[in-house]
């Protein structure tokens, strides 16, 4: 299967075809049609997608011996260039995974035409509708792999009846946790309708190991999903009788839920869309509890408390209400937002050897503590992080004293630890322990993640130095093998870097030499 097949979906844009004619064709076309194929490159970069010449830079180095990485950025590439290296993909999930890119664009440029058609027959749900959709981040965060196995597609409602149609509306919430194998699972989900009744409202059984309940966020403990049978498949039938009949789906950061629910339901309103901050970029997204207070003028939940999903729900509800009914700004005032201390005290640690199972913790970091493993990051296969927990923060503090190592400062300076161990099993590498964040630390929150509304931001410190890496390693008696491996790596930086000079030597000559033609 070739990108050639789903191209076909640029009948939708206007699009023709073939590869050829839609190179041409989008040469001439408007920017928008250009935005398409950029944005589709950009999301393979972000999952680190290969094509039979690799990802995006390692096609660059091959495709343009000139410029090659030096001009990476995929917006400032030609049309030509990015089909080139659209053209490199062949494996079916790719490829269905680029279709649902064109499929959001489709859906939006489709409800724009209808509305500049008949703007005074777009209902007020529908102009939300409209909004999500042109949101700039709207094609990459609802383009869902939902060609995967256990995913539910819920029939798109023809073009023609979208602006005209007024439908009923449904608000959800979901809340997840962090299983063991590394992946996300839902374990609650409410919905009310727009008269705040609830029409859903069950705890779901992830039916596999649980790493992370997450209960200072989701309120959700061990002993809420006793005797839980529920499942995933069982929440979605459910679902599908709510949405059926093109029903508008109602949430703040509704792709985060909707990814948990393995649902692709294309008409939906995402408040985290449609309200946005004053003077802010389209991504610096406003929180639940934020729109809450500035738009609907009470507190969505008092200080340190946990997620109520029936809350949540109801309060995406009544922000969409309070546009439709009321006609309230969508523009709010920009606001700093205070992450809170956890009440359990933590130390983070990360950069953990897959190699170092996470029981064995105990063996590297002193005192007593239960411990929390975390998703592995992409392209960290070979690591992961975990939080250790203990009783209170005086024991925390007191078993990071006890680490023997380096000792600096993360990138929003709180201390950490570069640690070397070698246990008894033969086990033995670097890991990194570092302390969380200080009380009333102001640290502006991401709305991009749900899961991490009211939660503290932890951000990765600064890779340790190879050199620190190797000289702990001695010191521990780790042997050379790995220092020798990180030799190796930095003489191929090295050269890596003396290649890009040369690249971009060669940019500034062609500047000059195109500067001096213009004189001319």
């Amino acid at each position: 299967m070739t990108l050639n097949k789903y191209l076909g979906l640029g009948q939708r844009l206007h699009l023709p075809h073939s590869r050829a004619a839609l190179a041409m064709d989008l040469k001439f076309a408007s920017s928008a049609k250009k935005e398409v194929l950029v944005e589709i490159v950009k999301l393979a970069q972000k999952r680190q997608m290969k094509g039979s010449s690799g990802g995006w830079k390692d096609f660059l180095r091959s495709y343009d011996k000139k410029l090659g990485v030096s001009l990476s950025d995929p917006s400032k590439r030609s049309v030509d260039d990015l089909l080139a290296f659209l053209k490199t993909f062949s494996q079916e999930d790719d490829i269905k995974l680029f279709k649902k890119v064109f499929q959001c664009y489709s859906n939006r440029e489709a409800v724009e035409k209808l509305q500049k058609k008949s703007p005074d027959s777009e209902s007020a749900e529908q102009g939300l509708v409209r909004l999500t959709f042109e949101h700039p981040q709207y094609p990459t965060e609802y383009s869902f792999p939902s060609h995967e196995e256990g995913w539910l597609v819920m029939r798109r409602t023809k073009k023609s009846n979208f602006v005209k149609s007024k439908k009923a509306m449904i608000a959800i919430d979901c809340e997840m946790v962090l299983c063991q194998d590394g992946t996300e699972a839902l374990v609650r989900i409410c919905a009310v309708d727009d008269k705040l009744e609830v029409k859903l409202n069950e705890f779901v059984n992830p039916n596999k190991p649980i790493a992370d309940y997450r209960t200072e966020i989701t309120g959700i403990t061990a002993g809420d999903l006793d005797g839980v049978s529920c499942s995933l498949a069982d929440v979605q039938m459910s679902m599908k009788k709510l949405l059926s009949h093109g029903t508008i789906l109602i949430g703040h950061s509704l792709h985060n839920d909707l990814r948990a629910l393995k649902i692709d339901h294309a008409r939906v309103i995402d408040t985290s869309y449609v309200f946005k901050y004053w003077d802010q970029p389209s991504n610096r997204r406003p929180s639940l509890s934020n729109l809450c207070k500035s738009v609907l003028g009470f507190e969505l939940r008092k200080k340190d408390s946990p997620h109520n999903c029936l809350d949540d729900a109801c309060t995406a509800m009544k922000l969409v209400l309070a546009k439709i009914e009321r006609g309230v700004d969508c523009i709010i005032p920009f606001v700093r937002e205070e992450v809170q201390e956890p009440k359990i005290a933590k130390l983070l640690v990360h950069r953990i050897p897959v190699a170092l199972h996470s029981e064995e913790l105990h063996k590297v970091v002193p005192g007593d503590f239960t411990i929390e493993v975390k998703a592995n990051k992409k392209g960290q296969a070979d690591k992961y992080s975990a939080s250790v927990n203990f009783k209170n923060q005086q024991e925390a503090n007191e078993a990071f004293e006890k680490l023997e190592g380096n000792q600096d400062k993360d990138p929003v300076g709180r201390p950490q630890k570069l640690v070397s161990f070698h246990l008894d099993s033969g086990v033995s590498g670097v890991l990194c322990v570092c302390k969380m964040a200080p009380n009333n630390l102001a640290i502006e929150v991401n709305p991009m993640k749900r899961s991490s509304e009211d939660e503290e931001t932890v951000r990765e410190p600064k890779k340790p130095r190879i050199e620190d890496q190797c000289a702990e390693l001695k010191e521990a008696g780790a042997g050379c093998n790995q220092c020798e491996t990180h030799v190796k790596e930095i003489e191929r930086l090295k050269k890596e870097l003396s290649h890009r000079d040369e690249e971009i030597s060669n940019l500034n000559k062609l500047i000059v030499n195109l500067v001096r033609k213009q004189g001319l």
